[in-house]
């Protein structure tokens, strides 16, 4: 199974490190925060790893290089301008194959085991989800079972980490250009066609100063 690791967002947020550094390698820990992701997904068995890019992609490229060095294989799919979420993912596709793949958010902090993510997929997607952060207390989806379903007024809901296995299936009839990955996601989940487990673990969404601090005090307590 290939991985792909979104890794085109500018990182408004995160300025002024994010001016001159591709939030992806924003260090944290000492490591920029996309190592931490190909180190784990390459001790899950994930050998083949696609990455999109578009703010100082460049810079993404000439500090991973073929990813030899992390025992994995690197494709990029560089975005001219960003595409958001599903446009990157589609624009990537001729990368990632005919067969399920899995994507990692490259501005998220985890523990998580990707080797979970190898089981077969069932449906069209599989999200890997969270309890709320303070940041998102409306969450997005429900969980019932393995079965995701869209939020409903007063359910009890939970947080899309940025952690997914994805169907190519999943963009059939989907055209180029930039579009949101979710609207896709709640397609399928009215078709009965998303599964998903609890995230039991740490995680982060690494997207203001504060919560960089948070990944920080985080893997000193690791240490």
């Amino acid at each position: 199974m290939k991985a792909m690791i979104l890794a085109a967002g500018k990182g408004e947020r995160l300025r002024p490190l994010t001016l001159h550094t591709p939030k992806p390698l924003v260090r944290v820990g000492g490591v920029p925060l996309i190592e931490y992701h190909l180190r784990a997904l390459a001790a899950a068995g994930f050998t083949e790893i696609v990455i999109n890019h578009a703010w100082l992609g460049q810079q993404i490229e000439d500090h991973l290089g073929d990813g030899s060095r992390f025992g994995v294989s690197i494709q990029y799919s560089a975005e001219g301008e960003p595409l958001e979420t599903g446009g990157g993912i589609f624009k990537a596709l001729p990368l990632l194959g005919d067969k399920p793949f899995a994507v990692v958010n490259g501005d998220i902090w985890t523990d998580y085991s990707f080797a979970g993510l190898r089981t077969p997929l069932t449906g069209l997607a599989h999200l890997v989800l969270v309890d709320n952060p303070a940041h998102h207390p409306k969450g997005d989806f429900c969980l019932s079972g393995t079965q995701v379903l869209d939020a409903q007024p007063g359910s009890d809901t939970l947080t899309y980490s940025g952690i997914a296995v994805l169907s190519p299936a999943l963009f059939d009839g989907a055209g180029a250009g930039a579009f949101k990955l979710a609207p896709l996601l709640r397609n399928a989940m009215a078709a009965g066609r998303v599964t998903g487990e609890r995230l039991q673990g740490q995680w982060v969404d690494v997207g203001t100063h504060e919560r960089l601090a948070e990944v920080e005090s985080l893997i000193k307590g690791k240490d």
